[in-house]
């Protein structure tokens, strides 16, 4: 089987995790310090805070920002669950807006629209979750200026696109979002197994971050109640989480962390060969977002919505790992019953009963993408005739 994604472990990598294991530390230390200031450094940003994934970092992003019972989020419905369910553990109500039928992430057209009426009726968000979907960021620039105008905060949900660049510089650097996500499941630009990031320019959000990440506990004395009782003493001064990383995973992503420049050089050039092989078939992809560079974890195509399962399950049975990203997140049992229906959302909608994701991973070999392109082909030419 050929896998949708997977990771590119070396040597260096394994002898990374390897000296954790033999120094004094396990869970979050020194590793961990490391990582965050290597990944700051790399994207022009002042303060990165690791949690242990990506879920974790968008409950977090929205609890610093001080989401809460009677705020509202917005987000795409082309997404993983995460993007949507961080609203909700934080007390807010969730709703979506439409996606670019072409770029496949949050239209900002419709977002402005939305922001008008709901400006109208006194239900603006609090927060607005752009998620760089398959690698490449929203439309950064406008919706930015939404956020002025409308005075919400924006968050980057980068899960896709650590590697990635917007306006000529680093996803992550702070020049659009108040806070930026990276994730680094296995499958994603690089791993630490489970693990997530927050960027911020911010240094009060960057403090707060850190302590809602142990449980909101503090050993700095100008954060406490009253007077220290000794170099022992701590206090719990709001309601925080176990989202705490491990040194083990910190060393790994610091080590994979050096060839994220060529991961990402890998992926746009299969992802470049995979333009051109397809170009003579019917399908359609997703297109540049005007000043994004993407990052390339994922290479959607879009077929013929009658014809998509016969060619999904032909590749799978050809041994070709294909996906679908994303069934709509507002489709899902959980968000029918908070009120949610088919036709609210008719390009997110449209948009997945014609997509395939392909194989595209650091480490695809050209056999093996030509191997996908030439089932995919076949498969096409089964269902077309």
């Amino acid at each position: 089987m050929i896998p949708y994604g997977r990771q590119n472990l070396n040597e260096a990598d394994i002898d990374a995790v390897v000296q954790v294991l033999r120094s004094d530390w396990l869970t979050q230390g020194p590793a961990v310090e490391r990582f965050e200031q290597a990944l700051a450094a790399y994207c022009g940003s002042a303060h990165a805070v690791m949690v242990c994934n990506a879920t974790a970092a968008l409950h977090l992003a929205c609890l610093a920002v001080g989401l809460g019972p009677g705020d509202r989020l917005w987000t795409s419905p082309n997404t993983f669950v995460a993007s949507a369910n961080c609203g909700l553990y934080c007390g807010a109500e969730v709703d979506f807006v439409d996606i670019d039928p072409g770029t496949l992430n949050l239209c900002a057209d419709a977002l402005a629209e939305k922001l008008a009426a709901a400006e109208r009726v006194g239900q603006l968000p609090k927060v607005v979750v752009a998620v760089a979907f398959g690698g490449q960021s929203c439309d950064m620039r406008r919706l930015a200026q939404l956020a002025r105008q409308y005075r919400f905060t924006l968050i980057e949900d980068a899960s896709h696109a650590v590697g990635a660049r917007y306006a000529g510089q680093p996803v992550g650097q702070g020049g659009f979002a108040d806070i930026t996500v990276f994730s680094f499941h296995p499958v994603k630009i690089i791993t630490t197994g489970e693990g997530g990031m927050l960027l911020t320019g911010r240094a009060d959000l960057a403090e707060r971050l850190r302590r809602l990440r142990s449980h909101g506990i503090t050993r700095d004395p100008t954060q406490m109640h009253g007077g220290s009782d000794g170099p022992w003493y701590y206090q719990q001064v709001e309601l925080g989480f176990n989202y705490r990383a491990t040194d083990l995973q910190a060393a790994l992503g610091a080590s994979q962390l050096s060839r994220l420049d060529l991961f990402v050089a890998q992926r746009s050039a299969l992802a470049s060969r995979y333009g051109q092989r397809l170009a003579g078939l019917p399908l359609a992809g997703q297109q540049p977002q005007a000043e994004a560079r993407s990052a390339w974890h994922l290479y959607v195509v879009r077929v013929a919505a009658e014809q998509r399962r016969a060619v999904f399950e032909h590749l799978r049975g050809a041994g070709i790992g294909v996906n679908v990203h994303y069934i709509p997140v507002h489709l899902q049992p959980f968000y029918r019953r908070l009120g949610f229906a088919e036709g609210q959302f008719p390009a997110a909608e449209h948009y997945y009963r014609e997509a395939i994701s392909l194989p595209l991973y650091a480490g695809l070999s050209e056999a093996e993408q030509d191997q996908v392109i030439d089932q995919l082909a076949t498969a096409l030419a089964r269902v077309g005739g």
